[in-house]
């Protein structure tokens, strides 16, 4: 049965503009330039702070282009519809998490379904390899009270958040952004009793659907969260526009920042006037690509799903846009690692850096979006480690041989000297047969010497205590081929120790 919020949000869009068709996902567009929208400046332009004329972007060569050959993931039972997925690489597994809806999840309204796979063409089976599992349904009473849709999810030291467009009813007038946070990805906590995003009614249009889509990245302790609001002033005539706060604080109760005209400056809340938008798209994911130093945006155009490149505070596009070829109804949602940045390709993680999508391709029988499937392509001739900063932050998880014939595991933008290869080995994601001359030139931060001092605390985990600092480590084989005995502490030793990054696999 076709959900009801599909039929609103086809109706908010009003019948002159049928080019641009709204879901309950949202709306896209291809080739349209959106009225008040914001395209990236040209060559030369001056930044947003009136800073001086910039360089021509740079050009990026694209190769292996891919396409599954069918749908790699679907909700079962009576799933009609799947699409606005967000797709998380982890630990060897690709997991997903998209718009769909059960019958037999309650009440009756979108849902968010949740799958894993061994590789990007699937086949995705639910939590015990079976269906896909409904993990987030509506909770009457609440502004998401019938749907829960369009999920972005990120990872950060342990705790999953998940940020989705929620709506109270099958008439109500707009959206709103909510968050739940999970320990697994697949039991889910609501965080606050409402929204933390809500439309800003900045003015009126008719395309009436708020504020919603949302994509989060977090990096150097801030959390990104860029969004739909067609309420917005500076989206366009029909309502689309990419929107972008950050925030220290994962639930953007305190502390935010807008990105306006002038860069991101502080506002009272999230729901402060939209100034500045960053692309003229509908349903647009964001990633982080540590190889480039750049932010990335995927949204539809008429060829696939484009991808522009902005610097680290949104001032210039430092590369000309590329495309993956494709074929498009809604989405997208780009493969990432669990912070939101860009996979690392290990056979040339400097090199090479993998672009790979999921989206909806076909309108299916209930007359909404989906067949999911999988495209991609390679960025390749990047110079991924051209300096220190650049290349601990694309090897992180690496280790690689140091000069002392010992191994150096990369880990948070630290080097840790370790003088065992097998310990080296249990600790790090990838290794590389050769040392790159740039990581020279960054200190060791700490060295793991055989029977290294090994602490345990309840509740806490273990970690090597080296030179005074506390580092966690996720993998008990190493501790035990370091020949390291963890000592029983109390909690609150534990945390008398200053705090240093986590060792070994964090999936």
């Amino acid at each position: 049965m076709l959900a009801t919020a599909h039929r609103r949000r086809l109706a908010a869009v009003v019948p002159s503009l049928l080019l641009c068709v709204a879901l309950v996902a949202g709306c896209t567009t291809a080739g349209l330039q959106a009225e008040g929208a914001q395209p990236p400046p040209g060559p030369g332009a001056p930044g947003p702070a009136g800073d001086a004329p910039r360089g021509e972007p740079g050009t990026l060569v694209t190769g292996e282009p891919r396409a599954s050959r069918g749908v790699v993931a679907a909700g079962g039972a009576d799933a009609v519809y799947n699409y606005g997925p967000t797709v998380m690489a982890d630990g060897g597994r690709i997991r997903m998490w998209w718009c769909s809806q059960y019958g037999s999840a309650r009440p009756p309204g979108d849902d968010i379904l949740y799958a894993t796979a061994a590789a990007p063409d699937g086949p995705f089976t639910g939590v015990g390899g079976g269906a896909p599992t409904a993990v987030l349904s509506g909770e009457p009473g609440r502004f998401d009270g019938v749907h829960t849709c369009d999920p972005s999810v990120i990872r950060v030291d342990g705790t999953y958040y998940m940020y989705y467009t929620g709506a109270r009813g099958d008439h109500a007038v707009g959206n709103a952004i909510g968050l739940v946070t999970s320990t697994d990805g697949v039991h889910w906590s609501r965080v606050t009793d409402g929204p933390i995003v809500t439309p800003a009614r900045d003015t009126h249009r008719a395309n009436d659907y708020g504020a919603g889509q949302p994509a989060a990245v977090y990096l150097d302790g801030w959390f990104y969260l860029m969004f739909t609001d067609t309420t917005g002033r500076a989206a366009g005539w029909n309502g689309a526009g990419q929107f972008l706060l950050r925030s220290k604080d994962p639930a953007f109760g305190a502390g935010v920042q807008a990105l306006g005209p002038e860069g991101f400056v502080p506002v009272p809340g999230t729901a402060s006037p939209r100034a500045h938008s960053l692309v003229d798209a509908f349903s647009a994911d964001l990633m982080w690509v540590d190889a480039l130093d750049a932010f990335a945006i995927a949204h539809q155009t008429a060829d696939g799903t484009s991808v522009t490149f902005w610097n680290r505070d949104f001032s210039a596009t430092p590369y000309h846009p590329v495309v993956i070829p494709s074929e498009w109804e809604e989405g997208p949602g780009l493969v990432r690692r669990p912070e939101g940045h860009a996979p690392v390709d290990p056979r040339e993680p400097c090199g090479r850096v993998p672009l790979d999508v999921f989206h909806a391709t076909v309108i299916g029988e209930a007359e909404a979006p989906t067949g999911l499937r999988h495209f991609g392509v390679d960025l390749t001739g990047v110079d991924g480690c051209a300096t220190p900063d650049r290349a601990v932050a694309v090897l992180d998880g690496f280790a690689v041989p140091s000069p002392v014939r010992t191994m150096d595991v990369v880990v948070d933008g630290r080097l840790l000297r370790v003088d065992r290869r097998s310990v080296a080995l249990e600790l790090a994601d990838h290794v590389l047969a050769e040392r790159l001359a740039v990581l020279d030139r960054v200190p060791v931060a700490a060295r793991l010497a055989p029977g290294a001092r090994a602490v345990r605390a309840p509740g806490e985990g273990t970690g090597f205590v080296l030179d005074g600092t506390l580092w966690p480590v996720t993998s008990a084989a190493a501790v035990g081929r370091n020949e390291s005995t963890p000592e029983p502490v109390s909690g609150q030793e534990w945390r008398n120790y200053p705090a240093g990054p986590t060792l070994g696999p964090r999936s």
